[in-house]
């Protein structure tokens, strides 16, 4: 097993390696499916993180008891994400509105980890209100910690299943991004989290588009398990018309790729998409984007017109026009019921969306678009990756607000997110790679490449891990 993988056995507290050494374990016969599951259940009722806040314990060991561990995730209990649908389990979106919902389907993330990957569903992990933000923090739950330092939040919206992971509660779990929300919590936790390139996983049953920027995955204690989890769960779905065709040997293609990315060209960039990124932070990101660079023999380039078209505005207005209408008849006298950002979000867009906003989102797309062709065009000047900030500071407060001031300088509030929009507008991959840590908190590193560039990002992510590994929990 690659460095840092395996940890020695501990029957009575859930397994501190990745989920591939898990299921070793249990195919060795060194540990068993219902055991882990009862340490899981034992940890997330003892957990102060507020990181799952549903359980469903009885029909999670009757699949743990009868678990085939020659499956891909064979017998590994998991949390999904509450913005994620399993039948017969809460559908709220995390919102007081829909507390009494109830699934009548099941995402295709979902049951394809545990149908065709052989996970053992056990709950829900918490997300912020409909995914809105970038902070865990809802009327309905409270506020999701981050286990590397209780108070501070652990990103959002897929905040729940980067807690749990991180703080050792379980070792995989599903998430999604809109606006990077796989990548945020990521890299305040310490976690791998890939968007991939929209489209690679299904969002079906119920395919719904919206501004069309979401992209579903998990955040992972190791590449392999994310590779793993993408040769698991991606390909086409006939109910999601925009779905991608499958592809295949993820995880068996990690380590052998290295050739592949020697003279490829690369630029880092401190203000991707226009952000403002701490001072202090950035000195330690920056270091190891260098060394990336030297272990991968990556070509840098140093001049490169990385400016883009603001997006901010779109992706808002566009997105709050899915949420009114989900909420119908609801809204406005909901508006108490709902985290503040989201009811002064829907307050302030209220009306906005018309003809000639659509036509001035679709204009500011296609810009976007052509900018972001432009970067990516190595025969043209352009660059195969860009190596940029997960996040603009270390993690903030759980409760929020979401902060304006970043490593001492000033920011405005739609400076969260910025770093991670372009990625989702134009749809092409970003993972996000542990770091090092400033003040106790974890920090990411962003690797952005070209559409279907997702093995080659996962080789750079592997390129870290081996060479300069990191803890896989706080109990690491």
């Amino acid at each position: 097993m690659g460095a840092g993988y395996y940890v020695g056995p501990m029957v009575d507290t859930p397994w501190q390696g990745d989920a591939c050494s898990l299921v070793d374990e249990f195919r060795a016969g060194r540990r068993s499916p219902s055991e882990e599951l009862n340490a899981t259940l034992a940890a997330v009722e003892a957990s102060d993180l507020n990181a799952i806040p549903f359980t469903d314990p009885e029909p999670a060991m009757a699949s743990a008891s009868s678990a085939d561990v020659s499956m891909p995730f064979g017998g590994v209990p998991m949390a999904i994400k509450e913005l994620d649908q399993v039948k017969g389990w809460p559908d709220t979106g995390a919102s007081v509105p829909f507390k009494d919902n109830i699934a009548t389907e099941t995402s295709t993330n979902a049951g394809r980890i545990r149908d065709r990957g052989g996970a053992v569903l056990f709950g829900q992990s918490a997300a912020s209100e409909f995914g809105g933000i970038n902070c865990t923090r809802t009327v309905l739950h409270g506020a999701t910690h981050n286990p590397w330092k209780h108070g501070h939040t652990p990103g959002g919206s897929s905040g729940g299943a980067a807690a749990a992971v991180a703080g050792g509660l379980m070792t995989l779990g599903t998430s999604g991004d809109g606006g990077g929300s796989i990548r945020i919590p990521a890299g305040f936790t310490n976690l791998v989290g890939l968007k991939a390139t929209f489209g690679r996983i299904p969002l079906s049953p119920s395919a719904e588009y919206g501004n069309l920027t979401v992209a579903v995955g998990c955040v992972s204690r190791s590449v392999r398990d994310t590779a793993r989890w993408f040769d698991v769960t991606n390909g086409h779905d006939p109910r999601d018309p925009l779905s991608l065709a499958p592809v295949s040997g993820w995880e068996q293609g990690l380590g052998t790729n290295g050739d592949a990315l020697k003279g490829k060209r690369v630029a880092i960039v401190a203000n991707w998409g226009g952000a403002t990124v701490s001072p202090v932070m950035w000195e330690l990101l920056n270091e190891a984007a260098l060394n990336l660079i030297d272990d991968c023999e990556l070509v840098q380039v140093d001049e490169l017109d990385t400016k883009l078209p603001n997006m901010g505005a779109a992706w808002s207005i566009s997105g709050m026009m899915s949420l009114r209408n989900r909420l119908g008849d609801l809204w406005p006298d909901c508006a108490d019921d709902l985290t503040p950002e989201i009811a002064f979000g829907l307050s302030r867009t209220d009306g906005l969306y018309n003809g000639v906003a659509r036509g001035r989102i679709e204009k500011r797309r296609t810009e976007l678009n052509q900018a972001m062709a432009k970067i990516f065009d190595p025969n043209n000047g352009g660059v195969d990756f860009i190596l940029t900030a997960s996040n603009p500071d270390i993690a903030f407060a759980a409760e929020g607000p979401l902060p304006d001031t970043f490593g001492g300088i000033e920011a405005g509030l739609a400076n969260n997110g910025l770093l991670t929009f372009p990625c989702n507008l134009h749809g092409n991959p970003g993972i996000s790679i542990p770091a090092g840590f400033l003040d106790g908190l974890p920090i990411g590193l962003q690797a952005i490449g070209p559409h279907f560039s997702e093995p080659l990002l996962l080789e750079l992510a592997h390129t870290v891990e081996l060479n300069r590994p990191w803890p896989l929990t706080v109990n690491a």
